[in-house]
Parts: C-alpha cells; structure tokens; sequence
C-alpha cells in the first residue's frame, strides 16, 4: 500500500552555524511489508570552489517493524496515547435557540465518543438580527433611551435566562452584555452605524453563545476551550460585512488550534462568522450563513477527516419546503452542486462554504440537529451521475435585472471587458449574464448596495 513516511531528529554537527539542527524527511514509497527506518547521520568537510564546507550526510535504513495503517489518524503524544482532532461540527443558530437547545446540542456531541470535535457555533436563535435592529435604533434614539430599545432587552433577557437554566455563573455574558449596552450608546452619541461599527456590534452574538456553552461543558464534566475567531488567526480583507478569508489564516489556525490541544486537550467551541481585517486589525463578519465558512476553513487548516454542518433541515433539499413541502433531502452532492445551489438561492449553505472543503477534498455532510438520525446529504468532490436527473430547484428572490442596449456592441471587441470592468471597480458580483448583438441582460447579487455611481458610469 502507499504510505506516507516522515522522519524527524535533531542532530549535533560541529561547525554548522545553529549546533543543533532539526531535519524532517517527508517521502512516499511504495510499502507491502512492515517496516521501521532508522536514520544515520555523519558530518565530513568538503573542499570547494568558494571554500571549505561542512556537509550533514542522512542515510536511511529499512528493517522489521510492525504494519502501520493507512488510515490511521492518531499520533502518539508527548504523555501518551493522544489522538488528533478529528472532525468539525458546526452548530445554527436555531439549534442553539435556547437552554434546552444547548443541552440537546451538548447531548448529540458526546454521543460521539469516538470523535475528538472541533465545534463552532452561531449566535443563538435571532440574535444576530436583533442586534442589527438595536444598532438602526441606537442611531436616532438618543443616549439616554438606550435602556428602553426592546431588541436589547430581548438580547438580555435571552442570555441571562439561558445561563440560569443551565446553571453557571452569570459572570460569562454579564460583561459583554454592558459592554453591548456602552457600544449601543456609542453609536446613538455619534448618530452614525458605519459597517465596521455594525460587525463589532453583530460579533456579541457568537461571542456570547460560545462562552455559554463551553462553560455547560466544563459544568457536566466535559473540558471544553472558548476561542474567539478573531483572536486564533482567522485573517480577513477588510470589506466589512462580506469580508474574505485570506490564505494566511490557514497555518495560524492550525499551530494555535494544534498547540492547544496536544499541550492541553480540551473540544475547541469557536465563534463562527468572524474574522480579524488584516490592516485595521478590526473585528470583521463573513457574510450572512459565515459560520460554514468558518467551520470549512478549519477542517483545511487541521485536515480533518470530515466536516459537519448542523441545520434545522434534514440536509439540502430538492426545493424550498416553504414553498414545496414535500421537499425531500438529496443523499448526495458534489462540491460544484452545492456551491453552485447556494449562490443561486439555496438557504442551506454559505456560497463560499465550499472552496475550502473542495481544495482540501474533505467531505461535507448536513445534518439536522432536531433529527440527528436522519442520513443528511454527504457532499464529496464526485457521485455517482448515471441516474441523475434533477438535483434540486432554487429560488432567488429580490434580484436586480440590468439591461444594457447598445449598438455599439455590433461587431466591436472590448466592449463587454469595458462593462464589466465597471463592476470591479464598484465591488459588485454579477449572477448570470445573457448577450445579444446589440444588448446584455445582467442580474446583479442582491447582497450588493445599488449606487447611482453604477448608473452614472453606465451611461457613459
């Protein structure tokens, strides 16, 4: 079978700049037999053009040893046996509505014993959007009526209750809920919600819920650590609101999220949907649905055997239930489907949610956490097509259709380069696109602002 071979050592060698020097080997070969390698080393001076040189020689030899797995994922550890990180398992904001919600979350992790999970959460049930309508009052409503804003009251009220039932220390959420309250009156002071301003407000909501419910952990007696995303190298562009995951985010998650836990195993609960702007340094949000996003990007970072995405829905359907409901859940995907059905209007999934997984090849499985039992949808980078008719049908709604006539399209080139290089400047996303000899027919995102400047430059 092909395995994967890495040797590791740290060899003395007089005369080398660092007297200790740490090598690792990696090499494929081709293994039918059990095998173990032992690595000799010797250090030998060469003369050369430029002078004389130290030279470290590594050989390799093979002998007996016991068969080694292929797919075998655990390492050994510093203190013993100790398995890597697993799996990811991310959790709605609709499972996490509640107190009992927390508990049937918690309940459906350690149902898995044999996993060892990385968890990352939304905020809990409507949070988010309550705190994007606090935040529209707070511009008008005056300093001293911030106490009185009903969407922050709900916000309070939710989270104090929900650590009560679960029994821990008000301490948790307590200081970020006046820390809430203070940015409230921030805003209602300079009478201005700015999209920098508005990430930092929705970010409580994730911070809050994930301190939660790792403290209900380490309560029931399983060790969990919080991390804010922002805090462990997730690093973003700075477009507020939308922001994109830069490639650096990758390593900086693995060593922190890898050093923890080899150093001090405990479930790692992370705040999906967030992010830290490389040049503010600000919290920034990934866009509506973020958190698979998040949940995508750390299976990569650790690669991890498989990444799970915990809706309210038994797995991405062949319609809209709220339209059909008699939408079944489709068994398979591929990573090109599912993007592609998210972009165009799927509620299931973040549209960029499956970059990561795809470049990674880690399967990706939905799952309904009020229906764990359900089989879900798996999506992998291939299925089987040969009885494939219909996938599934989406609806986007609120989509703005732009027509351009022109004929000075007739038999020109440069034409379309020069229109679409307007949407560049403008950071707009075109859906579809359909030409004609003399027109084009565009849909234009919907998450996008509309601006005058787009119909300025058009008509030029």
């Amino acid at each position: 079978m092909a395995t994967a071979l890495q040797y590791g050592f740290r060899a003395h060698c007089p005369g080398l700049r660092e007297p200790m020097s740490s090598l690792t080997f990696l090499a494929n070969v081709q293994c039918r037999l059990p095998f173990k390698s032992s690595v000799r080393f010797s250090c030998k001076e060469r003369a050369g053009k430029y002078g004389r040189r130290r030279i470290l020689k590594v050989s390799c030899e093979r002998g007996g040893f016991g068969p080694v797995e292929k797919n075998e994922r655990g390492r050994e550890g510093s203190e013993g046996n100790l398995k890597e990180l697993s799996i990811v398992m991310k959790f709605g904001g609709s499972s996490l509505a509640s107190a009992e919600r927390m508990r049937e979350v918690a309940s459906l992790i350690l149902g898995f014993p044999n996993e060892r999970p990385v968890i990352v959460l939304s905020a809990m049930g409507k949070t988010t959007n309550k705190l994007l309508l606090a935040g529209e009052k707070a511009v008008s409503c005056g300093v001293s009526n911030i106490s009185e804003i009903d969407e922050l009251s709900f916000i309070k009220e939710l989270h104090l209750k929900t650590v009560d039932e679960l029994g821990i220390d008000k301490s948790i959420v307590s200081g970020l809920l006046d820390e809430l309250e203070q940015l409230l009156k921030g805003i209602a002071m300079m009478k201005e919600l700015t999209l920098r301003t508005s990430d930092y407000l929705v970010s409580f909501g994730e911070c809050m819920s994930t301190r939660i419910f790792a403290a209900y952990l380490n309560k029931i007696g399983t060790k969990a650590r919080q991390y804010d995303a922002f805090e462990i190298g997730f690093i973003t562009t700075d477009d507020f609101t939308n922001a994109d995951i830069l490639e650096a985010t990758y390593p900086a998650i693995a060593k922190r999220l890898h050093g923890d836990w080899m150093s001090d195993p405990a479930i790692p609960i992370i705040t999906g949907f967030l992010g830290k702007g490389w040049k503010s340094c600000a919290v920034t949000t990934l866009g509506r649905g973020g958190s698979d996003l998040t949940a995508t990007t750390i299976g990569k970072a650790l690669g991890l055997r498989e990444i799970q995405v915990w809706k309210d829905v038994d797995g991405v359907l062949t319609c809209d239930p709220n339209i059909c409901p008699n939408a079944n859940p489709v068994p398979y995907l591929t990573f090109d489907e599912a993007a592609e059905l998210a972009y165009f209007g799927g509620q299931v999934l973040h549209p960029q949610s499956m970059r990561p997984a795809r470049e990674s090849d880690i399967p990706v499985r939905v799952k309904n956490s009020y229906n764990p039992h359900a089989p879900g949808t798996l999506i992998t980078k291939e299925r089987d097509m040969s009885e494939a008719v219909l996938t599934s049908i989406v609806l986007k709604s609120n989509i703005t259709l732009l027509d351009i006539v022109s004929t000075r399209m007739l038999g020109q080139y440069g034409f379309l380069a020069k229109v679409f290089s307007i949407f560049e400047e403008l950071g707009i996303s075109v859906d579809s696109v359909a030409t004609s000899e003399v027109s084009i027919s565009l849909t234009l995102d919907p998450s996008k602002l509309w601006s005058r400047e787009l119909i300025q430059q058009a008509r030029t």
